[in-house]
């Protein structure tokens, strides 16, 4: 099965760190993908996320989980430089566990629908074999040369 690494990973998200959520992709097909997030005690957020119990945010995890869709949207696109994946929709986020510094995050992603410009995908995250996380994502394909105001009006949907 193929990988991806980090330098991969930049060739078809435009996030750099720290938002960069996506340390490895280690599964990828048409219809799933799976990506790695090492979680350390060094990342920004747990300096006020909790400074005593250090847990990475919910919205975070889905973040992560969005970034890894958005690898496999793009995978498929020839034009892939000028395109950009933006997030549109979350739906049935559930939080099962806190995931903490030390632990490893596999995200698991797979196409529910898929349009032109759309894609609704379903996944989960987990740590150890346990689910952490879980949520439905909606993505919309934008050009990267869009003013601001063609992007808000393309993600109006």
């Amino acid at each position: 099965m193929p990988t991806l690494d980090i330098n991969e990973i930049q060739r078809f998200l435009p996030h750099r760190y720290p938002f960069l959520l996506v340390d490895r992709i280690i599964e990828i097909d048409e219809e799933r993908i799976v990506g790695i997030k090492n979680v350390t005690r060094n990342e920004p957020f747990f300096a006020g996320h909790f400074p005593d119990f250090p847990v990475m945010p919910g919205v975070l995890i889905v973040e992560a989980m969005a970034q890894t869709a958005g690898v496999l949207v793009l995978k498929n696109i020839p034009e892939r430089e000028s395109k950009l994946v933006l997030l549109v929709a979350i739906e049935n986020a559930r939080f099962r566990r806190p995931v903490v510094p030390g632990d490893t995050l596999r995200l698991e992603m797979s196409v529910l629908k898929r349009k032109a410009s759309v894609a609704k995908m379903a996944g989960r995250a987990t740590v150890d074999g346990q689910v952490v996380a879980e949520a439905e994502v909606m993505c919309k394909l934008a050009d990267k040369e869009e003013s601001p105001e063609e992007k808000r009006e393309a993600l109006s949907l």
